[in-house]
């Protein structure tokens, strides 16, 4: 069920690991951002939009990563878009033999039947440094950076004060690192003050999972997350709800992906 969040600005969350799908209203149809997760839910939000009276006139992966590639032939055939860097991570993996096996070892077991491979990574890469989605709409901002994955990108749509934020800014998942970057924390630190930069225009912050916030959550939620990446560049135990005793019911786990953090950056500093 798509959700208004702004003015043109709606959102579908999944039941897998609450994942937010973005579709911005323009004057001939929508731009959606991140769809899925499963194939019903992928169908459920193209009748949705056809009852609206709005197909889907493009599409855009804020990164690499299966959740955010996700296509079905319910949506059509609208150009799909990422960053540069995005869209030769994907075309990477999918010229790699056996890639679906390794996609679905990565796949939630209770929703992995369910989650459409045929149209994954379909992904054209705008070019480098692109200042915004070419697309009839409202100007949607590009913000691109290496915090969570090499051709991450948040978008920003000034017009309706909302920002995607992909795999960020969530309030259940603590800073998930590159770690294949040279600077992992550093990039991720550097992300955050690009959204410092934009904080005063925005209302409503979308994470890629997670609760969409309102006016005043934005700042909020970049703190907290400068917060936990500075304990863990000063060698610290982070102060952090999402993680121990106090995390949301069902993101337990959470805990897990913090403590295999720990020991990722602990053999990156031995090494």
């Amino acid at each position: 069920m798509l959700r208004l969040v702004a003015e043109g600005v709606l959102v579908h969350e999944s039941e897998c690991v609450q994942s937010n799908a973005v579709a911005v209203e323009g004057d001939a149809g929508v731009l959606l951002v991140d769809p899925g997760i499963t194939r019903a839910e992928l169908v459920v939000l193209a009748d949705d939009l056809r009852d609206r009276g709005r197909p889907v006139i493009a599409g855009f992966a804020t990164h690499p990563h299966w959740d955010h590639v996700l296509w079905h032939p319910a949506l059509g055939n609208a150009p799909r878009y990422g960053t540069t860097a995005c869209a030769a991570s994907v075309r990477e993996l999918l010229a790699t033999p056996g890639w679906e096996g390794d996609v679905a070892e990565g796949l939630p077991p209770e929703f992995a039947d369910d989650i459409p491979m045929e149209l994954l990574g379909l992904i054209t890469g705008l070019p480098a440094n692109a200042p915004l989605i070419p697309w009839d709409g409202p100007g949607v901002r590009i913000i691109e950076h290496r915090a969570h994955s090499e051709g991450h990108a948040a978008l920003l749509i000034e017009e309706r004060g909302v920002l995607v934020a992909g795999d960020m800014l969530s309030d259940v998942l603590v800073p998930m690192l590159d770690l294949a970057a040279e600077s992992p924390i550093e990039d991720y630190l550097d992300a955050l003050q690009s959204f410092d930069r934009v904080a005063a225009g925005v209302d409503v912050v979308v994470p890629g999972h997670g609760s969409v916030g309102g006016a005043g959550r934005l700042r909020e939620r970049i703190e907290q997350d400068r917060a936990y990446l500075l304990a863990l560049r000063d060698g610290r135990t982070p102060s952090d709800p999402r993680i121990g005793p106090a995390a949301k019911p069902g993101w337990e786990w959470v805990s897990d992906v913090h403590d295999w953090q720990l020991r990722a950056l602990a053999r990156r500093s031995e090494q």
